[in-house]
């Protein structure tokens, strides 16, 4: 019931995540990425507590594939999950359980891992990553770019009605968490809606939390 990718950028070192699903809010449940550390998506039927241990483990210094590794061995009922990371050298690994929903599969590249399930094809995934590698600009437009492929691809057997997009920079809090909880439109379009009109802030927002003096105002009625 979802489709996703974790990447790094290799020229700025962000780290992103980006995911849709025909089940609500899935970025909530899903999404994790931690700054100078890497990204992870825990999907299908999902245990949340498996993206932090995954960022853990690799801040503790496991490369991406031992820390999928550690996840298989640690991980409860693990035959149902789907687990993908991207680590700060740009190594990517994936955990697909056998009982993984419908079709799914996965595609990993340097920078970029993809897996889904309950797909409408097994060749989603890869044209997910083909779409990141392809594409140019900022990393988010990059997963937008990315997400809209796999969404071309054929995405979820099903109509999808939430998606989610985490990026992560040097600071400890998210450069952009952009959600869209529930649609019966498209949630992938709504977030690149979102993100062309987040993308010029976004800076600004960094710079009201790092010295609000030196902040621009946009001029709006309770700006803040």
């Amino acid at each position: 019931m979802t489709f996703s990718l974790v990447a790094r950028c290799p020229e700025t070192g962000m780290f992103g995540t980006a995911i849709s699903s025909s089940s609500p809010a899935v970025a909530a449940r899903c999404a994790y990425a931690r700054a100078g550390v890497g990204a992870v998506s825990s999907q299908n039927i999902t245990d949340p507590t498996l993206g932090p241990l995954a960022l853990d483990l690799m801040e503790s210094g496991l490369p991406a594939p031992k820390a999928i590794a550690e996840i298989k061995a640690r991980g409860t009922f693990i035959a149902y999950r789907q687990v993908l990371a991207v680590d700060a050298q740009g190594r990517t690994a994936i955990h697909s359980g056998p009982n993984s929903l419908g079709i799914w599969t996965e595609a990993q590249a340097r920078n970029v891992a993809s897996g889904g399930n309950l797909l409408a094809n097994d060749s989603v995934p890869q044209a997910i990553v083909d779409g990141y590698l392809s594409a140019s600009g900022h990393i988010g437009d990059r997963l937008i770019a990315a997400m809209q492929a796999g969404l071309a691809a054929g995405g979820e057997a099903g109509p999808v009605h939430s998606a989610g997009m985490l990026i992560v920079d040097k600071m400890s809090w998210p450069l952009a968490e952009l959600r869209c909880d529930w649609t019966e439109a498209c949630p992938i379009a709504d977030i690149a809606r979102a993100w062309e009109v987040y993308k010029p802030q976004m800076e600004a927002y960094v710079q009201r939390a790092l010295d609000p003096r030196e902040a621009p105002s946009y001029g709006v009625p309770g700006d803040e």
